[in-house]
């Protein structure tokens, strides 16, 4: 079977004195590529990104567990199952957990067909600067995926070897969560030893590796290397924020400076988050909806700034999300900013007992926002004002669940009383056809 694709990967910015290596896009890419020479490889690699952009991976249906978790929007459409994730009472025969989990797990088994096969190929065409790019792209997108399933699913059975069926792997126990992890960090040093150092926002680069490290090192509370990482991002010239908060998507604009890593769509291959955010009278169905907490804040020029771009009112009063606005659904899938990388050095430093850092990084994302600058002397008000402002600054971006589960704060904010609810159910038709997958406690 064959999807179409158009991933726009012409790299956006080079060094001086290295060129990242273009892999021209193809309108049709093999579920089940085989890998025998440079072409082949290049359209294997292709289809890994294809599936990490696929409606149910970061097309749609994943990010929408960050922001249908949490408490920034509304599901207004008729699908209960969809409402099982607001009222954090979701069922382990959920369409949605399904279909994240089987993306997932594709979007691997592409990536493990890469790494497998892409050493044996003999091609004078393929140079070992360009071997090893692709290798790394596919070490880089594993790492995601298991990140994306550790954090979603806790520890998970981690298959690491390609199959011509998702089934192939079945008879693997579950890993911990710490082994889970040891497996993502695995992914980023090969990744990061692989990849080339340029700049590239639709595409891996050795900088994409240091920027997943460094949320990776704030999810473990290494907050040195979490530090450490995210500076290498914010100390390069290639990546700022840009003024006002909407310049990074609004106008049709992609990749901009603003953006670290990105999934790009096209009028033949769309984003379909479109669709559920904008209302009947621009085209949409307005099923997703920010919430009326969500819309005091944002539309508050204290709290929300210039950040109020994000949301928009019909000409009957009708309030909705604008992030995924475009005609045709072209809108990116937005996977890292820079924005991110500074407020997780807040954080990081903050922890760290460096306030004044912590406060100058956070202010940094508030005046772009428009906002004065935040101060306090304690290291509580730093870490809740870092919270609140993720809150708003990734609002209709798949972070505000992931962070409160992180933070150990989602009891609190979101009144969650069964800790097992912090992850979602393993999906019952995956515990049917593999007994040695076990359920997540409470389900």
């Amino acid at each position: 079977m064959f999807f179409s694709i158009l991933l726009g990967f012409a790299a956006n910015s080079f060094s001086s004195c290295n060129k990242f290596l273009e892999i021209n896009p193809k309108d049709d890419v093999s579920d089940d590529q085989t890998i025998v020479d440079a072409a082949s490889a290049r359209t294997a690699i292709r289809g890994v990104y294809r599936a990490l952009s696929a409606d149910s991976y970061y097309g749609n249906s994943f990010p929408s567990l960050g922001y249908l978790n949490g408490d920034n929007v509304q599901w207004t459409g008729s699908q209960s199952i969809v409402q099982q994730f607001i009222s954090h009472n979701v069922h382990s025969d959920n369409g949605t957990i399904e279909s994240v989990w089987t993306a997932i797990y594709a979007t691997i088994n592409r990536a493990n067909n890469v790494i497998a096969k892409l050493p044996n190929v003999i091609d004078v065409n393929l140079s070992d600067s360009e071997r090893n790019q692709i290798k790394g792209e596919a070490f880089f997108v594993r790492a995601l995926s298991y990140f994306d399933l550790a954090r979603t699913w806790g520890g998970v059975q981690l298959k690491l070897n390609p199959t011509v069926s998702l089934s192939g792997n079945s008879g693997i126990k579950r890993s911990t969560l710490e082994e889970t992890y040891v497996q993502v960090l695995n992914d980023l040093d090969s990744a990061e030893v692989l990849l080339p150092l340029v700049t590239n926002r639709v595409r891996a680069t050795k900088k994409t590796a240091w920027a997943l490290k460094s949320r990776y090192y704030l999810y473990q509370q290494d907050w040195p290397d979490a530090e450490t990482y995210a500076t290498k991002l914010i100390t390069d010239n290639n990546y700022s924020l840009l003024a006002p908060y909407n310049a990074w998507w609004a106008n049709d604009v992609t990749a901009t400076a603003e953006s670290i890593f990105e999934l790009a769509y096209s009028a033949n291959y769309t984003n379909s988050q479109r669709n559920q955010w904008q209302p009947p009278a621009n085209g949409g169905t307005r099923q997703i909806a920010p919430s009326d907490a969500f819309l005091l804040l944002v539309n508050d020029p204290s709290v929300g700034g210039n950040r109020s771009s994000l949301v928009a009112q019909t000409t009957q009063g009708l309030w909705y999300g604008n992030l995924y606005y475009r005609s045709p659904a072209t809108d990116p899938a937005y996977v890292i900013r820079i924005a991110e990388l500074y407020l997780i050095r807040a954080e990081a430093r903050a922890q760290q007992g460096n306030l004044a850092g912590a406060l100058s990084d956070l202010n940094i994302v508030r005046n772009r926002a428009g906002l004065t600058d935040y101060t306090t002397s304690t290291k509580a008000d730093a870490l809740l004002a870092i919270e609140n402002e993720n809150r708003i600054e990734f609002a209709l971006e798949a972070h505000r669940w992931f962070d409160l589960v992180r933070t150990n704060r989602a009891q609190t904010v979101l009144g969650i009383t069964d800790n097992n609810r912090l992850l979602m159910p393993i999906p019952i038709n995956e515990l049917t056809v593999d007994p040695n997958l076990t359920p997540n406690a409470g389900y």
